[in-house]
C-alpha cells in the first residue's frame, strides 16, 4: 500500500481502480450475493420455531447451537422447494424493481421477528425453568444466540456447499468416460462413500477410540469420599473374591455406598440385615460372559441367594448405578437384599449409544440368565424374590433378556426400569400397544393389571383423584394390580426418553396428546426443528431437579413400595423411606 507523504493529501482513485479488500470479506460478500431469498425466507421461518419451548431449560450456548442447524436446515429446505419448482417448468421472471420490493420486504420482516423472537425465546425459557425448578438466568445472555447461531448456519452452509463443488467437479470428471446421468450417480455414489468412510474412520474409531481411552484412564480413579469397604457382604472388601482396584471407579463408589443395617433400621423402625451389593469391574474378565460368572461367584461367597429379595441392576456405559434407586430397594426390603451387577464398558452412555449399543443388551442377558440359572436350580421354597432394574442405558440393556412384558411377568417377581431409551424394542412394543385412550407419557398396559407407567409414586395408586390428570384416569382400569408387577418410571420433560429420528419428519402421539404438568403448554411438534431441540435438551437432562428431565431420586422408595409390596408396610414407611433417600442416607 503506498503512504502519501508528510503534509501531501492521498491521491484520488482513478475511475479504472477499485478499492482493495481482504479475500475474507470478499468470500463473506460472495456469499451473501449467492444466497436464495426463498431459502432465506424459510430460514427465517425456522429460526423463529427454534426459539420455542422444548422439554427442558438450555443454556444460551445449546440454543444457539440448535438455533444455527435449524437456520441451515430451513435455508436448505427452502432451496429445495425453489429447485423443484424450476425443474417443474415455473421459472418467473421478475423485474428488477419487484425484486428490490421482495429483498426489502424480506429484510423488514427480518428486523421485526429476530428481536421478536428473541424476546420471547428467553421468556419461554424462563417459564420452563420455572416449571422444573431450575433458578432463572440473565435474559440478556439470549442476544448471543444470533451471533453464534449465524456462526454455526454459515459453517454448515459452507460444508454444504463445499460438497457440492465437490460433486460437480468428480461429476466433470466422469463425463469423460460415462453420460452425464450416470456421470452424476457415480459422482453422488463416491462423495457418499467418501462421508461414510471418513466419519466411520475419523468419527468412530479416532473419536470414540480416544475417547475410550480416556475413559478407560479415568476409571482407575476414585470419587471423593469413597473407601474400600470391610464389610464381607460388599464386593471389593477383604473378603472378596474381586479386587478393590478391578471394580472400576464407578463399581467402587457402588459398593461403598449404601445404607448400613443400623440405618434401615433406623428408618424404618424394624429389625434390619446389612444389604449385599456384588460388582465386577469391567477389567474383571475376558468377556461379558465371564464377568457374569464372577458376579454370581460373588453372591455365592455372600450367601446372597438366601436373601428374601435378590436383584439384577444392569448399569449405565460407565458402570453407574443410580444410588437412590439402589438404596430404596434395601430399605423397603429391610436389608434382607442382594444387588448384583457388573460393568461392560468405560465410555459414558451417549458415547456408548454411538459406538456400541450390543454390550448393555449381552451384559444384560448374561448377568440376568446367569443369576436365574442358580435361581432356577433351587427349591421353590428357598428361592428369593428375583427383580432387576436399570436405568437409562442399563433400561436398555436389562429389557434386552426378556421378549417383552410377558417374559418379564412369567420370568421375575418385579421389575423397575427407569428413564428408557425410545430405541429401546421392549419399552417401544409395550408403548404401542397400550389401551386405547390412554397417553404416550403414561400409557395402561391391560387395565394396569402388571405393567404401569409412572411419573412419580401417585401415578401407581390403584384408584387415581379424577382431578389428578384426566387424560389418564378415563382410560385405568382400578381393578387390582397383580403380581408381579414391572413399572416404567418416566418423566414428560425427559429427552432421554422421547427423542428419536421420527421426531425430524413425524409429529409422536406425546405430542399430540395433553402434555405433561412440567412441559410449557405451548410446546409443539415443528418439522426437523423440534428433533434438534430435543437433541440439545439431552445434554443436561440430568442437570435439572429430581422429578424432572432425566433425573431420577427419592421416589424410588415409592416404586420400591409397590413392587415388592412388603408385608406390613404402611404408607408411613414409604414416607420415611422417601425422606431419607432425599435427605443423602444413600
Amino acid at each position: 500500500m503506498i503512504r502519501a507523504r508528510a503534509g501531501q493529501s492521498p491521491r484520488p482513485l482513478s475511475p479504472g481502480q477499485a478499492v482493495a479488500t481482504s479475500p475474507s470479506s470478499d468470500r463473506i460478500r460472495g456469499l451473501a450475493r449467492s444466497l436464495h431469498p426463498v431459502g432465506l425466507a424459510v430460514a427465517l421461518l425456522f429460526f423463529t420455531w427454534s426459539m420455542t419451548p422444548s422439554l427442558l431449560p438450555r443454556v444460551w450456548s445449546l440454543q444457539a447451537v440448535a438455533t444455527g442447524i435449524s437456520i441451515a436446515t430451513g435455508y436448505g429446505l427452502g432451496c429445495l422447494l425453489a429447485w423443484i419448482v424450476r425443474r417443474c417448468g415455473v421459472s418467473p421472471d421478475y423485474s428488477g424493481r419487484l425484486r428490490r420490493i421482495g429483498w426489502w420486504t424480506l429484510a423488514a420482516v427480518a428486523a421485526v421477528a429476530v428481536p421478536t423472537f428473541l424476546i420471547l425465546g428467553s421468556w419461554w425459557q424462563q417459564i420452563t425453568r420455572d416449571l422444573v425448578g431450575v433458578e432463572r438466568i440473565d435474559r440478556a445472555n439470549f442476544l448471543l444466540i444470533l451471533v453464534l447461531a449465524l456462526a454455526v448456519a454459515v459453517l454448515l452452509l459452507a460444508a454444504a456447499r463445499g460438497i457440492r463443488r465437490g460433486t460437480a467437479g468428480l461429476t466433470r470428471v466422469a463425463t469423460r468416460y460415462l453420460p452425464v446421468p450416470a456421470a452424476r450417480v457415480v459422482a453422488v455414489a463416491l462423495v457418499v462413500l467418501i462421508a461414510v468412510l471418513s466419519i466411520n474412520g475419523v468419527v468412530y474409531r479416532g473419536l470414540i477410540g480416544a475417547a475410550d481411552q480416556l475413559a478407560s484412564a479415568a476409571d482407575h480413579g476414585t470419587a471423593d469420599g469413597v473407601e474400600q469397604p470391610v464389610a464381607p457382604e460388599r464386593s471389593g472388601s477383604p473378603a472378596s473374591t474381586q479386587a478393590w482396584e478391578s471394580l472400576g471407579k464407578e463399581g467402587r463408589t457402588f459398593v461403598a455406598g449404601g445404607p448400613s443395617a443400623q440405618q434401615i433400621t433406623e428408618v424404618t423402625g424394624r429389625p434390619a440385615a446389612t444389604p449385599i451389593r456384588v460388582y465386577a469391574g469391567h477389567h474383571a474378565a475376558g468377556s461379558i460372559e465371564e464377568a457374569a460368572e464372577l458376579v454370581v461367584d460373588e453372591l455365592h461367597r455372600t450367601g446372597a441367594f438366601d436373601r428374601s429379595v435378590l436383584a439384577v441392576a444392569t448399569t449405565t456405559g460407565r458402570g453407574w448405578v443410580n444410588a437412590r434407586v439402589a438404596a430404596g430397594l434395601e430399605y423397603t426390603a429391610g436389608g434382607d437384599s442382594a444387588i448384583a451387577s457388573m460393568q461392560y464398558s468405560f465410555l459414558p452412555s451417549p458415547l456408548a449409544f454411538l459406538a456400541d449399543r450390543e454390550s448393555p443388551q449381552v451384559a444384560g442377558r448374561a448377568l440376568f440368565e446367569a443369576v436365574e440359572r442358580v435361581v432356577g436350580s433351587r427349591p421353590e421354597r428357598e428361592r428369593p424374590m428375583l427383580v432387576t432394574f436399570g436405568e437409562s442405558l442399563g433400561s436398555f440393556g436389562g429389557q434386552s433378556a426378556f421378549s417383552g412384558a410377558q417374559d418379564m411377568v412369567a420370568r421375575t417377581d418385579g421389575a423397575l426400569w427407569v428413564g428408557t431409551p425410545n430405541f429401546s424394542p421392549q419399552w417401544t412394543y409395550i408403548t404401542d400397544h397400550r389401551d386405547a385412550g390412554s397417553p404416550e407419557r403414561l400409557p395402561v398396559i391391560d387395565g394396569g393389571e402388571r405393567v404401569r407407567f409412572a411419573a412419580d409414586g401417585q401415578d401407581l395408586a390403584l384408584h387415581h383423584a379424577t382431578d389428578r390428570d384426566p387424560a389418564i384416569d378415563s382410560a385405568r382400569d382400578p381393578a387390582p394390580w397383580g403380581s408381579p408387577r414391572v413399572v416404567y418410571w418416566q418423566h414428560a420433560s425427559d429427552p432421554i426418553t422421547w427423542w428419536s429420528i421420527d421426531l425430524l419428519v413425524k409429529r409422536p402421539d406425546w405430542l399430540r396428546e395433553p402434555l405433561g404438568p412440567d412441559l410449557d403448554p405451548g410446546v409443539r411438534w415443528l418439522p426437523f426443528v423440534t428433533f434438534w431441540q430435543v437433541t440439545m435438551d439431552m445434554v443436561f437432562s440430568a442437570d435439572v431437579p429430581e422429578g424432572h428431565g432425566h433425573s431420577f431420586g427419592p421416589d424410588a422408595a415409592r416404586m420400591w413400595a409397590a413392587i415388592l409390596d412388603p408385608t406390613g408396610w404402611t404408607d408411613q414407611d414409604t414416607d420415611r423411606v422417601y425422606t431419607a433417600i432425599a435427605g443423602g442416607a444413600v
